[in-house]
C-alpha cells in the first residue's frame, strides 16, 4: 500500500474514533505521577521556546563543554577476530592465566582454585589424585612398601621412574640398616639393577653394592650423611612434594606474567577508545563502568553536514553498525541512501521497494541493512559487496510495514505494520516463524530487548505490549498513553523503556517495575506523523518534533538540554552514534542532517 501513516482523512478519523473506544484509562497512581511529572517540567525555569535553565541543566551543559574536537583517525586497526584467534589454545591459556592472577591479587582464592581446576584438571580427577598422594605419603612414612608399590602402579608425577628408583633405594637401605643382607641382595638385583641408569650420583649404584659387605651405611661415600630410616623417609616425602610443586608451576605456566596484567589491558583498551574518539576530554575522565565503550560526554550544538538527494521526505535514519562510518536513510521516494558520515557523500542508492521506506535497521558490524516499506515487505540489503544488493525479501504483512529490527543474534528480524500484527522472520529461510496478534490497530514500532527473549511493540491503539518470543504470548500491556504510540526503544542494559506518543510526550519506564519514571515534554507530537525518540550516551535522550526541531533531553531530570534548529519541516527521528560522537536527524524537508559539538558556539542557543 502506498499511503502515509494517516492514509486519507476519512481513515484517520475512523482510526481516531476507534482509539477512543478501546482506550484504557491510567490508574489513579499513574495519573497522579504523570501530573506530578508534568508539573515538574513546566517549572519557571523552562518554557516551550527555550531550553531548561535550571542549575542541573546548566551543570550538565558545562560538563559537556569539557571536550575538544580532535576529528576521526583516517585509519586505525579495527578490533576484529583477525587480531588474534580466540580459539588458539595458547591464547586461551594466556586469558586463564591473566584471570587467575587477578583473582589471586584480589584475594578470591576459592574462585581461583575452581578456575584452575576447570581449566587444567577435572575436579573429580584432581580430588582422586590428591587423595592418592596423601595415602602415598602416609605409606612412605609408615614403611608400608607394598601399599607404596600399589599406589605407584600408575604415574603420579611426571618423572615417575626416577621417583620409583628413590623408593627402591630407600627400601634397600632399610634392609641394610636392619642387616637383612639376603633380602637386600635379592632386592638389589631384581629392583635396583634395572634402574641403575637413574642413579643421582656417579658412583651411587657401586656404593649400593658395596653396602652388602660394609659394617655401616656411612662407610659408603654416597651415603655418609645417612640420618636413619625415619629421617630418610621424611626426605623422600619432601622429594615427592617438590616434584609435585614443580609440576604445578609448570602447569600454571612458567612464563612471567607482568603484575596487574588484566587491569593494564583494560586501561589500554579505554585509552584506545579515548584516543580514537572524535572528542577528547580536556581533563582526565573518571571511567565508572567497563560494560560499555567509553564515549565523551557531548551535547551537539551545531549542524556539521546537510545531506540532500532524496526527492521526498525522509522517514528514517540510522548509523550503519557500531562504527557508524556510514549512515542509511529511508525516504518516501521509495529508496534508501548510504551516506559517508565524515564527508556527507552519497555512496549508494538502494532501489527495489515499490513504496515509501518507514524504518531501517542495521547489524552490529554494518554488513547488512533491513528496510521496512509501504509495499508490505522487509528487504535485507547486503552492504559487503562493492555495489549493495538486495539479498532477501521478507513478505507476509498485508499493508504497510512500519517497523523492522534485527534480533541481537542477527539471524531473525521482527516487524510490525498496518495489519495490526508483529511478525518474526528467519532471515536465512525468509519464513515468518511466529506471528504475534493482539493489537487493535496498526503496529508502529517493534524492537527486541537486549537479551533477545522479548519483543516490545508500540501501536496506534495507544498501547505498548511485551511478547515472549518463545511462546508468542503477550505477557504485559502498558496502556497509559493518551494517544497513538509512535515509537518504543530500550536502553543498552534493558532496564529502561522509552516510548513516544501523540499525546505530546515521550515517557521513560522502569522495565522491571513496569512503572513510569519520567515524562519528557517540550516537543510537538500530536498530528499524523510518526515522531520517534531514542537513547543517546551519558543519560541523554534525543528525538524529533513536528516543529522542525531536534530535541535533546536529560534522562534523569526530563529537562530539555538542547534544541537543534535547521530543518524546514517535521523532524521524524534522530539517531546517535557513540563511536562517531555524531547525531543524525531526518525530516519532511527531504534532508538528513548531521550534528556535532562546536566549542565556538553556545550550548543553550
Amino acid at each position: 500500500m502506498d499511503h502515509d501513516a494517516d492514509g486519507s482523512l476519512l481513515t484517520a478519523t475512523a482510526e481516531r474514533l476507534h482509539d477512543l473506544t478501546i482506550k484504557e484509562s491510567p490508574t489513579n497512581d499513574e495519573e497522579h505521577l504523570f501530573q506530578s511529572l508534568s508539573d515538574d517540567v513546566q517549572s519557571p525555569v523552562w518554557n516551550r521556546s527555550s531550553v531548561s535553565q535550571s542549575a542541573t541543566a546548566r551543570r550538565r551543559r558545562r560538563l559537556a563543554m569539557n571536550t575538544q574536537h580532535m576529528g576521526m583517525h583516517s585509519s586505525y586497526v579495527r578490533p576484529t577476530e583477525d587480531i588474534f584467534n580466540a580459539n588458539d589454545s595458547r591464547i586461551k591459556e594466556d586469558i586463564i592465566s591473566i584471570i587467575t592472577q587477578y583473582l589471586a591479587d584480589e584475594g578470591y582464592y576459592a574462585s581461583q582454585a575452581v578456575l584452575y581446576d576447570e581449566a587444567n584438571v577435572k575436579w573429580k580427577e584432581r580430588e582422586e589424585r590428591t587423595m592418592e598422594i596423601k595415602r602415598l605419603k602416609k605409606a612412605i612414612l609408615d614403611g608400608e612398601w607394598q601399599e607404596v608399590e600399589k599406589l605407584c602402579s600408575k604415574p603420579l608425577v611426571k618423572n615417575h621412574r626416577s621417583f620409583i628408583y628413590s623408593i627402591y633405594k630407600q627400601q634397600y637401605l632399610e634392609y641394610i640398616e636392619r642387616r637383612e643382607i639376603q633380602k637386600a641382595f635379592t632386592f638389589l638385583n631384581k629392583r635396583l639393577k634395572p634402574l641403575e641408569h637413574l642413579q643421582t650420583k656417579p658412583n651411587e649404584f657401586k656404593d649400593l653394592c658395596y653396602l652388602l659387605t660394609a659394617k655401616s651405611i656411612h662407610e659408603a661415600p654416597s651415603f655418609k650423611t645417612w640420618e636413619g630410616i625415619m629421617s630418610a623417609r621424611e626426605n623422600l616425602v619432601d622429594q615427592l612434594q617438590s616434584m609435585l610443586d614443580f609440576e604445578s608451576a609448570d602447569r600454571n605456566g612458567s612464563r612471567y606474567i607482568p603484575p596487574n596484567r588484566l587491569l593494564t589491558l583494560l586501561r589500554q583498551a579505554v585509552a584506545y577508545q579515548i584516543e580514537f574518539s572524535r572528542y577528547h576530554p580536556k581533563v582526565a575522565p573518571a571511567v565508572n563502568s567497563l560494560l560499555e565503550n567509553y564515549s565523551s560526554f557531548v551535547i551537539p550544538n551545531a549542524m556539521v553536514l546537510n545531506l540532500s538527494g532524496h526527492r521526498r521526505n525522509v522517514k528514517c535514519v540510522e548509523f550503519i553498525g557500531e562504527e557508524g562510518r556510514e549512515i542509511v536513510s529511508g525516504s518516501s521516494d521509495n529508496t534508501l541512501r548510504i551516506w559517508g558520515t565524515e564527508t556527507g557523500e552519497c555512496h549508494a542508492i538502494l532501489e527495489g521497494h515499490r513504496s515509501r521506506i518507514w524504518d531501517v535497521s542495521t547489524t552490529a558490524q554494518g554488513g547488512s541493512v533491513a528496510s521496512a516499506s509501504g509495499d508490505g515487505t522487509v528487504k535485507i540489503w547486503n552492504l559487503k559487496d562493492t555495489l549493495p544488493q538486495c539479498a532477501t525479501t521478507l513478505a507476509g504483512h498485508s499493508g504497510d510495514v512500519y517497523s523492522t529490527r534485527y534480533h541481537p543474534n542477527e539471524d531473525h528480524i521482527v516487524s510490525g505494520g498496518y495489519d495490526k500484527t508483529v511478525r518474526l522472520f528467519d532471515i536465512s529461510t525468509g519464513a515468518a516463524v511466529k506471528t504475534f496478534s493482539g493489537h487493535q490497530l496498526a503496529v508502529t514500532k517493534t524492537i527486541f530487548n537486549p537479551l533477545g527473549n522479548l519483543v516490545v511493540s508500540g501501536s496506534k491503539d495507544n498501547t505498548i505490549k511485551f511478547w515472549d518470543i518463545v511462546s508468542g504470548l503477550c505477557i504485559r500491556t502498558i496502556s497509559s498513553h493518551l494517544g497513538e504510540v509512535t515509537s518504543v526503544e530500550m536502553n543498552s542494559s534493558g532496564t529502561y523503556l522509552l516510548s513516544s506518543s501523540k499525546d505530546n510526550s515521550n515517557r521513560l519506564w522502569d522495565v522491571r517495575m513496569v512503572r513510569p519514571i519520567q515524562k519528557l515534554k517540550g516537543h510537538q507530537n500530536t498530528s499524523k506523523n510518526f515522531i520517534r525518540a531514542t537513547f543517546a550516551d551519558n543519560n541523554l535522550i534525543v528525538g524529533g518534533s513536528e516543529d522542525g526541531v531536534v530535541y535533546i533531553w536529560d534522562q534523569d531530570t526530563g529537562e530539555v538540554l538542547q534544541k537543534l534548529r535547521g530543518h524546514n519541516g517535521v523532524v521524524y527521528e534522530a539517531a546517535w552514534n557513540a563511536k562517531q560522537g555524531r547525531l543524525a536527524s531526518c525530516s519532511d524537508d527531504q534532508t538528513v542532517k548531521i550534528w556535532g559539538y562546536d566549542e565556538k558556539m553556545p550550548l543553550d542557543a
